[in-house]
């Protein structure tokens, strides 16, 4: 299981670096936009603080020009880069031909179908829109546990993605997703409850522990 944070600002994956568990970052044209600088400048910015893994989306569409932008990548990078591709006929092709040298995950995927063509092209990884999959087709867990059944013995994971709350979250990798890009105000709650905070310090108000030298 890997977890991500979903964003392209630099100072929020700074910290998500900082907690020492979030394995890596994924990004979008759309949180592109939202960084603030220009692409090149986020991947290196995100190159050096040596996530074990970034995730980049092609906007190009005619093959040629995706994999000179994957290379352009690849090249910021260097480490750890994952291709996000459309599930276009052009992107499951560029994933059956170059996938063997840029790592490819199949992103927005909304029906089973596509699973097993990215299955079938030998796509690392898919991602599915939770969040957006419930508000578009009834019930975004639902297809999680399709896509899993899909993907079942196959080298295919899933990263679920369009998480808006630590609950559907935990409720996606429940239902098979193997890892999970929660977006960063989401991503900081995910290790506090106000109970266990509670319990905590009625724990210290009572009791003792070691003494620390001064």
């Amino acid at each position: 299981m890997a977890i991500y944070l979903d964003s392209a600002i630099i100072e929020e994956a700074r910290q998500a670096k900082n907690l020492g568990w979030v394995y890596g970052v994924t990004t979008n044209p759309t949180l592109m936009a939202k960084a603030g600088v220009v692409p090149e400048v986020v991947l290196k910015e995100l190159a050096a603080l040596e996530f074990h893994q970034v995730y980049y989306q092609l906007v190009s569409q005619k093959m040629e020009n995706m994999l000179i932008e994957a290379r352009k990548a690849a090249e910021i990078v260097k480490n750890g880069l994952i291709c996000k591709i459309a599930p276009t006929e052009n992107g499951f092709r560029f994933v059956a031909k170059y996938g063997n040298e840029i790592p490819c995950c199949v992103t927005a995927i909304f029906d089973p179908a596509q699973a097993l063509i990215a299955r079938e092209a030998g796509a690392r990884y898919i991602a599915v829109y939770v969040n957006r999959a419930t508000k578009q087709l009834g019930d975004g867990l639902a297809l999680v546990r399709d896509l899993a059944n899909v993907l079942a013995g196959s080298q295919t994971e899933i990263v679920a993605a369009s998480l808006k709350s630590t609950k559907e979250a935990v409720d996606a990798f429940v239902a098979g997703a193997q890892h999970l890009t929660i977006p960063f105000d989401v991503l900081m709650g995910l290790s506090t409850h106000p109970l266990s905070e509670q319990t905590i310090e009625q724990f210290n108000a009572e009791g003792i522990g070691l003494r620390l030298k001064s």
